[in-house]
């Protein structure tokens, strides 16, 4: 019997796997299966991975060593060869990035296959960390951004449920107190961005110095005084020019209306609120070591506080208060965002384009622009992993975009002034996001001038009870004035707007309509691609000619082909698809979440030839079309659940054909290549209590989607 235990004792595989499991039992967060790697003689070893709301990590490998063998745990060229081995046939996709050893006596963490080699670590990154590993590399404060952005999470959601459920404070819904934070983070925007020297002046004509007067401080020892004068420098600063988008119609646009002020009054919500976004304690680097005795919001990491500001506004925003304002929610945007880049940076003429600045990003339905917070966070990533260029000519092309490469609409004054502050706070103030009373006939976006769109747009025709027929009638009234730029109309309606040729009396099918003082057409918008190609003037006969920058979809072909009128009852998202088109630059590409009927119903095929054209039966080609469909990614019927809808929806995926280089109205005949098709059936969270819970181990299929379509499969 003793030499039988003897014999156990000694046995080397049966050693190494109680440290494998011993290893495993350390690291019980990461709750995916564990993968484990075929047996080496040297050691055993395995791949775990987490879930980070719905996505997984990048996988960490566990290998158990024999104390005799330990050398591969110091020895990293030893130690990549063995990695290599023990990985075997394993997917790419699954190749770890760090890797945690042990022979029961010492524990070793490395950095797997690094910019600098396999090295050392402390200790393994959070699984929030672990996902933004690359970042974590780059930045080397960004641990500390991290937990900077997780107690701002905590602060501001309890500071809101604090004003809405107790205090109130001059605000009387949810969305108001959201509104006060966006101007108090504006001002501490101002404050961490400018200089410290910088000042304003109070109603009574005194000059106040910013950076002394709006902090926690201040206000706990001057109360109401100090509240005052924060308000003031609201008034003050709420117009200054840094803070002024012109948009391509030369309209200027404040982030703050002139009616727009500080309602709060009681010092305590400022104390608290304040104390929430300045006392963020030291910044240290990666490694502990203090690099800022006082961090601010000017420290923590751009892609983090735009995701501090989303998440808040998700957690805490009102969908149902009859704005019909629907977030997207976040892995949506990622999924969107993240395919659409991948081409772009797959392709280069694109990424030489993006070298050069030249490139614009557009949300022309743009609510909070989480969709543009999401692009300038990944722009900044495949800049720096992508562009090979000088770290300081990197950073220039950043600003660059900034300030010139991004552009948002809202109908709803108080989304686009939160979208304002959301980029303001991502150090982009100069983003063009303005307010109009409709983007689909804003002269403010110009056909040609996008080369990406992401958009969530406003879609189903609105219900009208028995009575509501007054707003039934204004709401036809403007849907006739819309169309009228998507087709050759007669006058419906006594008072169209601007572009209603009123010497002839209808909307002019051909030629540019009103021209600027220099000859050149105000706005080729309104050029419809519907042409007079038969009938009598009575009864004209339209047939559809695609042009890069032309609309149509306000019509229809009969069985015959002659396109006639639709009525105000369209759905508007099949305007926004050939609005967006008409956007795009050639080559562009679209990224819109779309209600599945436009995408299935048979009444809607005529807008899905519209934009990939008619199947030739005898070439196989689809032919005259205005877009190749890229992919079709269906979303769950709970998607929208927390704005209050269950409508059926897909993300479609459209790049727009490129010009004819010697007829630039004229379209290519590309060839539509094979439709990338998938479907998601969840999305990382459940829904409980109107919050999107993301704790619930529930997985985000678009994780794997985004990585089959990036695989070509």
């Amino acid at each position: 019997m003793a030499k039988e235990a003897k014999a156990k004792k000694t046995d080397p595989k049966q050693q190494l796997e109680q440290l494998f499991n011993q290893l495993v039992k350390q690291h019980t967060e990461f709750t995916q299966p564990l993968v484990e790697l075929p047996e080496h003689e040297l050691a055993k070893a395995g791949l775990i991975q987490g879930l980070v709301e719905g996505n997984l990590t990048p996988t960490v490998m566990l290998v158990a060593l024999n104390s005799d063998n330990w050398e591969y745990a110091s020895d990293f060229a030893k130690l990549e060869l063995l990695v290599i081995e023990l990985l075997g046939d394993t997917d790419v996709e699954l190749w770890p990035i760090f890797a945690a050893l042990t022979d029961g006596q010492k524990t070793q963490y490395v950095r797997l296959f690094s910019s600098q080699g396999t090295i050392a670590v402390d200790k393994l990154p959070t699984l929030n960390e672990l996902k933004e590993y690359k970042t974590l590399e780059r930045d080397q404060t960004f641990r500390w951004s991290m937990k900077t952005y997780t107690d701002l999470m905590k602060k501001l959601n309890f500071w809101h449920e604090s004003v809405f459920r107790f205090t109130r404070d001059n605000v009387d819904d949810k969305n108001a107190i959201i509104e006060e934070v966006a101007k108090l983070l504006f001002l501490e925007s101002f404050r961490v961005h400018h200089d410290e020297s910088m000042t304003f002046k109070s109603k009574s004509g005194n000059e106040y110095v910013l950076s002394e007067v709006f902090t926690w401080q201040y206000v706990e020892q001057h109360g109401a005084q100090a509240v005052e004068l924060i308000r003031d420098a609201f008034e003050t600063l709420k117009s200054h020019e840094d803070y002024i988008v012109v948009t391509d119609d030369g309209t200027k646009n404040p982030i703050f209306s002139e009616r727009v002020h500080i309602n709060l009054n009681r010092p305590e919500n400022f104390i608290s609120l304040l104390k929430a976004i300045q006392d963020l304690g030291p910044v240290t680097d990666n490694r502990g070591n203090i690099v800022h005795a006082q961090g601010n919001l000017g420290h923590v990491s751009g892609d983090l506080l735009g995701r501090v500001f989303d998440v808040f506004l998700r957690a805490n925003f009102d969908s149902k208060g009859g704005n019909g304002v629907y977030l997207t929610p976040n892995p949506v945007k990622q999924a969107m965002v993240e395919i659409a880049l991948h081409d772009i940076a797959s392709d280069s003429t694109e990424l030489a384009r993006l070298s050069n600045g030249d490139f614009r990003f557009c949300d022309p339905t743009c609510g909070s622009f989480g969709f543009g917070s999401v692009v300038l966070s990944q722009l900044q990533k495949l800049i720096d992993n992508e562009i090979g260029m000088p770290d300081v000519d990197k950073e220039k092309l950043k600003e660059k975009l900034k300030n010139h490469g991004f552009t948002g609409a809202d109908s709803t004054p108080r989304m686009v002034m939160l979208a304002r502050v959301n980029m303001a706070l991502q150090g982009a103030p100069k983003a063009q996001i303005f307010q109009t009373q409709d983007s689909l006939v804003t002269q403010a976006l110009q056909p040609n001038s996008f080369d990406l769109i992401c958009t969530n747009p406003p879609f189903g025709s609105p219900s009208f009870g028995k009575n509501e027929q007054e707003s039934k009638k204004d709401y036809e009234r403007h849907m006739e004035q819309v169309l009228g730029g998507f087709r050759p109309a007669e006058k419906v309606v006594d008072n169209y707007n601007a572009y209603y040729d009123h010497l002839k009396m209808k909307w002019a099918d051909t030629g540019d309509l009103y021209l600027n003082e220099d000859g050149t057409p105000k706005w080729a918008g309104y050029r419809t691609d519907l042409r007079k190609t038969g009938g009598s003037d009575k009864n004209p006969v339209y047939s559809l000619q695609p042009s890069t920058a032309g609309l149509a979809l306000g019509s229809k072909p009969d069985g015959k082909g002659n396109w006639k009128q639709v009525g105000a009852t369209i759905d508007p998202a099949v305007l926004f698809i050939d609005r967006c088109l008409q956007l795009l630059k050639p080559g562009g590409r679209l990224m819109i979440v779309l209600p599945d009927g436009i995408l299935c119903n048979s009444g809607d095929r005529y807008v899905r030839e519209y934009i990939m054209g008619k199947k030739d039966e005898q070439t196989g080609e689809f032919v005259g079309g205005k877009a190749i469909v890229k992919a079709v990614i269906s979303l769950p019927s709970d998607c929208f659940k927390l704005s209050g809808t269950g409508a059926k929806t897909s993300i479609l995926y459209l790049q727009k054909r490129h010009a004819n280089p010697n007829q630039p109205e004229q379209f290519l005949p590309e060839p539509q290549t094979e439709v990338f098709m998938a479907v998601a059936e969840t999305l990382g969270y459940v829904v409980k209590n109107n919050i999107e819970d993301y704790n619930a181990g529930v997985a985000n299929d678009l994780d794997k989607i985004v990585s089959a379509y990036k695989r070509g499969e």
